[in-house]
């Protein structure tokens, strides 16, 4: 795995609990969740919940941290030995040109929950690792493409770090606003920064 931070080995009911948390806030949003649709979606009693969390934000943390698990699993199994082709195909994950319909209502999700971490202690920490999680991931996939002279010698926290603060800003862009073409435009942007910082001229 790319990311310096291993994945927490989650139980069986523990998954249940997280997919029935993604089912419910596609269905009710973050400011309209609660236990007992959770539990609904479940398809067992709170109790069974409260077995596992204390309160909702223990839920909603814990599905963060689950939610960047399977994000850094799947970049396992999609991505292969072209850095490039890696790069470019995480940050299409990250930021879809097309993305579905889920896709839209979890990203909006996502920047719905992002925002507690201005008032919220806890949520601000598992943002922050989310990341620099994802910085990792990153920040491999340079690296890599350095060691195998496919990239030029950059620094490539730095990289990470513009690739990631340009992805998060054009899904907030797209969460938040009518801007339909500002998420395409910054693909672009990527990718001619990418063009210019990382590859090697003939």
């Amino acid at each position: 795995m790319a990311s310096d931070s291993p994945g927490k080995d989650w139980s069986t009911a523990e998954e249940e609990i997280m997919e029935a948390i993604y089912r419910a806030l596609l269905n009710h949003g973050y400011a309209d969740l609660s236990i007992s649709q959770i539990a609904d979606e479940l398809d067992k009693s709170k109790a069974a919940i409260y077995y596992h969390y204390n309160t909702k934000d223990d839920l909603l943390v814990a599905f963060l941290e689950f939610a960047v698990d399977r994000f850094e699993e799947t970049i396992d199994t999609e991505t292969g030995n072209e850095p490039a082709a890696d790069l470019e195909h995480v940050i299409e994950k990250l930021l879809p040109l097309q993305p579905a319909e889920e896709q839209r209502q979890l990203q909006a999700v996502l920047v719905g929950l992002r925002s507690q971490g201005v008032t919220s202690e806890v949520f601000r920490e598992q943002f922050t690792q989310i990341d620099e999680r994802l910085a990792a991931t990153i920040r491999g996939i340079v690296n890599r493409g350095i060691e195998e002279d496919t990239f030029r010698d950059v620094d490539s926290s730095r990289v990470a770090e513009h690739i990631l603060a340009t992805v998060n800003g054009a899904r907030y862009g797209r969460a938040t606003t009518d801007r339909k073409s500002a998420a395409a435009a910054a693909r672009v942007s990527l990718a001619s920064y990418i063009d210019s910082e990382l590859r090697r001229t003939a």
